[in-house]
């Protein structure tokens, strides 16, 4: 395909939000909690990816997926990495912190990303270079740079318990890190070891990136991956130096000499 810009891309992804909410809306009660045979996954992912995948191809782009993992134009300049519904078992189980996770990748990175809060009607977008935003606000992270003025968003149960202010279990990782962008968390804590793929992740990154806050992962490994096998474990802060007081919470002890 030809050049492709952000607004056109993020057309497409509102397309796919539809989808994503339009095959969710007739699936209520045991319909939402049933599972597949596959570690993790519910039919509803499954329903929702079967949903939005055509949409996503139409727009002649290669697509990850979470449930399906490699489809579309695999020679295209851009790579849309996606993650149908994020926060799944809040969805089956109607806790109101789920959404569909979307972003385009090209050779120089994350490019554009729409978030959802479904349940909640919040659409939150960023594009490279030009900020982002939820149902239109602008976003700005907190300025919090100690742990124990902060709260914090945790995934697993960490190491060792920081003196933090307060912590929350949210159940999706895009979605945590799209609030540590807007300042309503000071910080997500990710206390599980190579678990999140890409599609967790890299939309809320971009959010996070353009709202001025601070990610990274606990190695030092790159986040900007379109790679079906890539597994992260994720620190992100209202700061830099916030980030830095988290990480003796997941990293591995000294060893004793």
């Amino acid at each position: 395909m030809g050049a492709v810009s952000a607004d056109a891309l993020l057309e497409v992804f509102d397309a796919a939000a539809a989808a994503h909410r339009s095959a969710l809306a007739p699936l209520a009660g045991e319909q939402r909690r049933a599972r597949t045979d596959r570690p993790g996954q519910y039919a509803l992912d499954v329903v929702v990816d079967a949903a939005v995948l055509p949409v996503l191809h139409a727009a002649g782009v290669a697509v990850v997926s979470e449930e399906s993992g490699w489809s579309g134009d695999r020679s295209s300049a851009i790579t849309v990495v996606v993650d149908p519904v994020d926060g799944s078992t809040n969805c089956a189980r109607e806790i109101p912190y789920w959404g569909i996770s979307i972003c385009a990748l090209d050779s120089d990175g994350p490019l554009c990303a729409l978030v959802t809060n479904t349940p909640l009607g919040e659409r939150i977008t960023a594009v490279r270079g030009e900020g982002a935003f939820r149902n239109g606000a602008r976003l700005v992270p907190s300025t919090v740079t100690r742990v124990d003025d902060a709260v914090v968003a945790i995934s697993g149960m960490p190491k060792r318990v920081l003196p933090w202010k307060q912590f929350r279990a949210m159940g999706s990782a895009a979605l945590s890190l799209c609030d540590v962008a807007s300042g309503r968390l000071d910080a997500m804590l990710d206390a599980l070891s190579d678990r999140h793929g890409p599609w967790d992740y890299l939309g809320g990154l971009l959010v996070c990136t353009e709202a001025g806050a601070a990610v990274r992962d606990i190695h030092h490994r790159p986040l900007a991956v379109a790679d079906y096998e890539a597994r992260r474990q994720l620190i992100a802060g209202a700061t830099a130096a916030l980030v830095e007081d988290l990480v003796p919470a997941i990293a591995d002890p000294e060893p004793l000499t």
